[in-house]
């Protein structure tokens, strides 16, 4: 977010750019940083304006003043609502704010002075699981929105580890498992449609998961993309891994037609 010459800011610049210039009717977004109270029923801000939340601890003082202008929408909510509850998901409408899974990379993605995000912003929560097939169908739940110009976004990373950060720390070289994890997503989310699903779940059963995910809610985002994107194929943007992070974007399906 500060570091405005990593590699990484001017990537989340242009998808700022590809989804406001698809000028969405809103923004439907799953981040890492929300998982629901209970592993079988999901939760969903339905508040038109709060707060930013301010999730992590230890930081200078100056991250805890941090604004990202934006609104929800009780309209786009209960769509999503609907549409999970008609796929047999569980789900409460709360009030919540934005957690820094969202805000942190939309300030750069969506600056407010060079390319403001004029669209509703709705978070829905991740299960507090850490099931694949379950999150993947919890993307397949709201699939069709996306016909209605409803862009979905999830906010994760491929590789995540803060355990090993402190061995990494001034090396600009990726550990070995962050390499060979970041590839093995790769070939896992890209091409076909058909079996992504198990592609991606097998991912779980790697060597090497448990040192490139320790826990499994920054990855699981992109299970909910894959569920969301129906028949269409992924495409990895863009990849740089770092120590033990990789910061890769993918994207499902063509650039939408404004």
């Amino acid at each position: 977010m500060y570091d405005v010459d990593h590699p990484v800011y001017p990537q989340l610049q242009a998808i700022g750019k590809e989804i406001t210039k698809a000028k969405p009717k809103a923004v439907v977004v799953f981040s890492a940083h929300w998982q629901a109270n209970g592993s079988d029923r999901i939760e969903i801000n339905s508040q038109v304006k709060t707060d930013l939340l301010y999730d992590f601890y230890g930081f200078p003082s100056h991250y805890y003043r941090e604004n990202f202008p934006n609104v929800g929408s009780k309209e786009i909510a209960y769509q999503v609502i609907e549409s999970l509850e008609s796929n047999g998901i569980v789900v409460s409408p709360v009030s919540r704010g934005l957690d820094h899974g969202v805000w942190a990379c939309f300030k750069v993605a969506f600056d407010a002075e060079t390319n403001p995000l004029e669209a509703p912003v709705v978070q829905v929560s991740l299960y507090s699981s850490s099931d694949p097939y379950q999150h993947y169908n919890l993307g397949k739940a709201v699939s069709a929105l996306r016909e209605q110009n409803i862009q979905f976004v999830v906010s994760g990373m491929a590789v995540h580890n803060l355990r090993d950060m402190r061995f990494a720390m001034g090396n600009p070289n990726p550990l070995p498992y962050t390499v060979s994890f970041d590839e093995a997503l790769k070939e896992a989310v890209t091409g076909s449609s058909c079996g992504r699903a198990d592609r991606m779940a097998q991912l779980l059963k790697r060597p090497d998961a448990k040192r490139a995910h320790p826990t499994l809610e920054h990855l699981l985002p992109i299970f909910v993309g894959a569920g969301a994107a129906a028949e269409d194929e992924g495409t990895r943007l863009w990849t740089l891994t770092e120590g033990s992070v990789s910061w890769a974007c993918y994207r499902f399906g063509n650039l939408p037609v404004a």
